[in-house]
């Protein structure tokens, strides 16, 4: 199986709770520190708790489509 760099490759567990993902269709940041105010996340909440239906809030990219950001 091929990889991108910066790929979680879905696997939550494996992120650290500050990690801050970038959107590969959008480049839309999450950054845990500022949570999300469109899905209403609070800030601290890392990528790993986000909730199953979340979504990218502006391309609606799902989970998978974020890369992991050094």
């Amino acid at each position: 199986m091929n990889t991108f760099e910066g790929s979680y490759l879905g696997k939550p567990g494996a992120l650290a709770d500050d990690a801050r993902l970038e959107c590969k269709i959008c480049w839309w940041v999450y950054d845990p520190a500022q949570g999300d105010a469109v899905w209403q996340i609070a800030p601290g909440t890392p990528f790993s708790a986000l909730p199953a239906h979340w979504h990218c809030p502006v391309c609606d990219g799902a989970h998978e489509q974020f890369m992991v950001l050094p």
